[in-house]
């Protein structure tokens, strides 16, 4: 009976290596085409890996936790003749995934392996793999249907149908990201918290006074018996310093500040929110931050371009592939929004909570993480005010978005001039001063400041 070796694929754009984070199969388990075999991180993302074989399974070549090198045999697969008649006896397998870079030929009817996370993606009914027991052949073809004869239950009297009552409906408590997260460092319950803020939401004075002190975040536990903690660098966190480090001794830097009165930005948030067709998606100041700026670097082109040495020009791109910094367990990630300036606000908002929540499962794909064109990194749910980003390797441009609270605000002019409460917040940009200008830089900033501060502007 053949037995087939997968090779570990090049997982996006000339990686050379994964880290095998989990098994899903074990040896004696039954896989079809396209199963699940393997959870691999890259130094870009956690991918899930198909199979591209139906069998059994006789030999996983390399532990959980092992580094294997592109090319390298993971895993044996006994295919028994299922779904093998185009390939020959012994041969190894790397499959070539639609989309992604690698070649070599495939059997036809392997030609569209779908990686998951790379194309259409069944369901999945969480079924456990079945195990081949002994004397019969438990692989099936890919697709086939596998029934069961069961025995019929015994007969008895018919349960009692008890109509299950309505569970309440929670309310949700307003605040932001930052008194969230010091609310859960202090263990407060922000359902118990009396809300004191603006519009009903819980502030961090709410939450400081619900446990009667400062807001002190607990020091970690540490193990007294070792003097030292050594982590190894791989993975997403490996491929992050290499590309700051390539980023910032490649591109000169030159990053700049404004701070503006975001009130009127705040007031359109709660129209938008409101509406019907916004009520399934969330409206967040980050989604408005990335339409201005979208808009301003319609304006300011040379801040959505990349410099090509090889070549000897600046590449100017006519669309714009949105990145948005998210922090993940496994590291910062940059995963954008291709053609982000053809969406409208509504699908804008739809593709950022998409791709927040695909970042935060740790399943956003390479492909989702390839081809920026320039880059928001929100500091402010940290509760910061501003940063100096370091660029996106690849592009010109990173804006860093502060955090919004009330403070005083001069309004109005001449007789008229006042000291009001305000929404106020704090831009930053980072470009690559080889292809922007300090005229050009300042303009791109001023544009999206004036965007938030006079949303109506976007209609000009």
């Amino acid at each position: 009976m053949p037995v087939k070796q997968f090779l570990l694929p090049d997982l996006g754009e000339g990686l050379t290596e994964g880290d095998i984070l989990k098994w899903t199969v074990a040896v004696g388990d039954t896989v079809d085409v396209n199963d699940t075999i393997a959870e691999v991180e890259t130094v870009k993302a956690a991918v899930e890996l198909p199979s591209p074989f139906a069998g059994v399974v006789t030999a996983l070549h390399a532990d959980e936790g092992t580094t294997v090198p592109v090319g390298t045999p993971i895993i044996s697969i006994d295919t028994g003749g299922i779904g093998t008649e185009n390939i020959a006896a012994g041969e190894d397998m790397v499959p070539a995934v639609p989309g992604l870079p690698g070649e070599g030929a495939v059997p036809a009817e392997e030609k569209q392996l779908t990686l998951v996370g790379y194309g259409p993606r069944e369901e999945s009914g969480g079924r456990r793999r079945r195990r081949h027991a002994g004397g019969t052949n438990g692989a099936t073809s890919a697709g086939a249907q596998v029934s069961f004869n069961l025995p019929p239950a015994p007969a008895g009297p018919e349960p009692a149908v008890v109509e299950p009552e309505p569970a309440p409906v929670a309310q949700r408590v307003l605040a932001k990201p930052p008194v969230r997260k010091l609310a859960k460092t202090l263990g407060v319950d922000l359902s118990t918290v009396t809300p004191t803020g603006p519009h009903g939401t819980v502030s961090r004075e709410d939450v400081q006074a619900a446990v009667g002190t400062a807001a002190v975040a607990p020091q970690p536990q540490v193990d007294r018996s070792q003097r030292e903690t050594r982590i190894p660098i791989k993975g997403v966190r490996k491929h992050t310093a290499a590309a700051m480090v390539s980023s910032a001794f490649t591109a000169p830097h030159v990053t700049e500040f404004i701070t503006c009165d975001v009130t009127a930005m705040m007031e359109l948030r709660d129209r938008v929110a409101a509406r019907r067709e916004f009520r399934e998606v969330k409206v967040s100041p980050l989604l408005f931050v990335a339409k201005a700026v979208i808009l301003a670097a319609r304006k300011t082109p040379e801040i959505n371009a990349t410099w090509n040495e090889a070549a000897g020009e600046i590449v100017v791109k006519n669309y714009v592939n949105l990145g948005i910094a998210a922090a993940t367990g496994r590291g910062l990630i940059v995963p954008n929004i291709k053609d982000a300036d053809q969406l409208s606000l509504l699908d804008l908002a739809r593709a950022i909570g998409a791709l927040t929540d695909t970042a935060r499962s740790g399943k956003t794909p390479p492909a989702d993480m390839s081809g920026g064109t320039i880059t928001i990194t929100n500091v402010g749910v940290f509760g910061v005010d501003t940063g100096t980003p370091i660029i996106n390797p690849g592009e010109a441009g990173i804006v860093a978005f502060g955090a919004i609270g009330r403070r005083p605000w001069v309004v109005g002019t001449g007789a008229d001039e006042r000291i009001e409460p305000r929404w106020v917040t704090q831009l930053a940009v980072s470009f690559d001063h080889r292809l922007v200008d300090g005229a050009q830089g300042s303009q791109f900033l001023a544009d999206v400041a004036a965007v938030l501060t006079d949303p109506g502007l976007a209609l000009l």
